[in-house]
C-alpha cells in the first residue's frame, strides 16, 4: 500500500457560537458515596502496600525528581516550551494537553496547533502498550512544532515550572490510566494516575494566576450497570462496574470540590468507545485487526441468554470536534491565588456517535475491509468490569456544543484500517 496517513486526520478550527452555560446540577450534587470510595481506594491500595513495592516506587520517584531537577531547567528548554505554547492568532488559545503522546491526546494537539493555538504537550511515556507508537504520535507532533514534554502528571514541581515559563489559559487533561481488565493486574496504577495525578493537576491549577479554564477526559464507564439506555448525563452514576469506572466517577467529584471551593472552570466529557488512525493498540478493533491478519482466533464476548454486546463507537475525529468546541466554550475561572472570587463554570458531556454496534458486526466490517476470514471464539462476557453495551444521548453537547458526530462505524474502519497497513505492514513495523 503505498498510501501513507502521515499526520492524524483531525478537523481544523472549531467555534462555536451560542451562550455560555450554566453549571449542571446534576454534576453539582457531592455525595457520601465518593467520598466513602475514594478514602477506601487510598485505604485499601496505599496501606495494603508492601514495603518492598513501596520502596520502589519512592525509589521511581526519587530519580524522577533528580532528572526533573536537572533536566527541564535552563534557557533551552524554556525557549522550546515557549515556542510550542506560543499563539499564532488573534483569539487564539494556550493550551497544556497532558496525555498529549496517548490516542486521543496526539489527535486533539494536532488539531489545534493547525488552527494557530499555542500547544505543549505533557506525556509519561509508560508502558501500558507500546511505547514506539508513542514515540511516533511524539515525532507527529514535533514535526507540526508540538513539544511534548517527558514527564508525570504528578510530578508537582515539573507542572509549576512549566505554568512559571507559560501563562496557559486552558489546560486539556488527557492523561489517565487507560483500559478496564488492566484493573485486575495493577489496581494500584489506575488511583496514581487517575485519582492522586487528577489532584496534581487541579492543585497547580488553582495555584495558578490567572487560573486556567480545565477540560478533561471522564469516560462513558462512569454509567456502569445502568439498564437505561441511552445514556444521559443526568442518569445515576453511582454503580460502576470496574475499578477504571470507579476512579473516573471520583474524579467527577473531585472536580466538583475545586469548582466549589477554588472556583476552577471545568468540563468534564464523557468519551463513548473512541477509534480510528493512531488508536489504542489494546482496543478490540485494533487487536482484531492484528489478530485477523495473523489467522489467530479473536474472542467474540455475547451476553447472559446470547444477548447482544454492543458499543457506542465513536470516531477520533467526532471526538477531537467536541473537545475543541468544549475549550472553546469554557468559560473563565474566576479564581486567583488559590481563592474563589466568584461562581465558575462546571460541565459533562456525553461525546459519542448515538449509534451502537454490535461485536460481531464490527468483525464482519474488519472481515471485509481485511479481505479476511475471521476466526470467531464465540464467549461468555467475563466478569472483569466490561458491560453489555454502551449507548451515548448527546442532545446535550448538541445543543451547548454543537457537537454532531459524522462519521459511521463502516467509513470509519476503513480509514483505520489503511492506516494500519500503512504503518504496521507496508511500514515493516512490529504489531506486538
Amino acid at each position: 500500500m503505498k498510501h501513507i496517513d502521515s499526520a492524524p486526520s483531525t478537523p481544523g478550527k472549531l467555534k462555536s457560537s451560542y451562550n455560555k452555560v450554566r453549571l449542571h446540577s446534576s454534576v453539582a450534587k457531592l455525595t457520601l458515596w465518593s467520598f466513602v470510595f475514594v478514602g477506601l481506594i487510598f485505604l485499601f491500595f496505599f496501606r495494603s502496600s508492601s514495603s518492598s513495592s513501596s520502596a520502589t516506587i519512592f525509589s521511581d520517584l526519587s530519580r524522577r525528581s533528580l532528572r526533573t531537577g536537572s533536566y527541564y531547567g535552563g534557557p533551552e528548554f524554556e525557549k522550546r516550551v515557549r515556542a510550542s505554547a506560543k499563539i499564532r492568532t488573534k483569539n487564539g488559545i494556550s493550551v497544556l494537553v497532558t496525555g498529549a503522546a496517548g490516542f486521543v491526546g496526539t489527535h486533539v494537539s494536532s488539531a489545534l496547533k493547525r488552527r494557530g493555538d499555542g500547544v505543549l504537550g505533557l506525556d509519561n511515556f509508560n508502558g501500558y502498550y507500546d511505547i514506539s507508537l508513542k514515540r511516533a504520535r511524539q515525532a507527529l507532533l514535533e514535526r507540526s512544532g508540538v513539544y511534548v514534554v517527558e514527564g508525570d502528571i504528578n510530578d508537582v514541581s515539573l507542572l509549576n515550572k512549566l505554568f512559571d515559563t507559560v501563562p496557559f489559559t486552558h489546560v486539556m487533561h488527557l492523561a489517565a490510566q487507560a483500559g478496564v481488565r488492566y484493573a485486575m493486574e495493577n489496581p494500584s496504577s489506575y488511583v496514581r494516575s487517575n485519582v492522586a495525578g487528577l489532584v496534581s493537576v487541579l492543585e497547580v491549577c488553582k495555584n495558578a494566576n490567572p487560573q486556567p479554564a480545565i477540560v478533561w477526559a471522564s469516560s462513558s464507564s462512569v454509567y456502569g450497570l445502568n439498564t437505561k439506555v441511552p445514556f444521559s448525563e443526568s442518569d445515576r452514576t453511582d454503580r460502576p462496574a470496574s475499578l477504571y469506572a470507579a476512579t473516573k466517577k471520583a474524579g467527577e467529584e473531585i472536580v466538583h470540590i475545586y469548582n466549589h471551593i477554588y472556583g476552577l472552570s471545568i468540563t468534564g466529557l464523557r468519551f463513548f468507545t473512541v477509534y480510528g488512525p493512531w488508536g489504542r493498540p489494546d482496543m478490540a478493533y485494533f487487536f482484531f485487526t492484528k489478530d485477523i491478519l495473523k489467522g489467530k482466533s479473536i474472542p467474540v464476548f455475547e451476553g447472559a441468554d446470547h444477548g447482544t454486546v454492543a458499543r457506542d463507537f465513536t470516531y477520533i475525529d467526532d471526538i477531537v470536534r467536541g473537545c475543541l468546541a468544549a475549550l472553546d466554550t469554557s468559560g473563565k475561572s474566576t479564581g486567583s491565588g488559590g481563592k474563589k472570587k466568584g461562581p465558575a463554570q462546571l460541565r459533562v458531556y456525553n461525546l459519542g456517535n448515538t449509534s451502537p454496534v454490535p461485536v460481531s458486526d464490527l468483525v464482519s466490517i474488519l472481515e471485509r475491509l481485511l479481505k479476511v476470514k475471521a476466526k470467531r471464539l464465540v464467549m461468555k462476557l467475563p466478569r472483569n468490569g466490561d458491560v453489555q453495551f454502551t449507548h451515548a444521548n448527546i442532545s446535550l453537547a448538541q445543543k451547548e456544543l454543537g457537537y454532531k458526530p459524522v462519521t459511521d462505524l463502516q467509513t470509519g474502519l476503513k480509514k483505520f484500517v489503511r492506516w494500519y497497513l500503512s504503518y504496521y505492514v507496508d511500514g515493516k513495523k512490529s504489531a506486538q
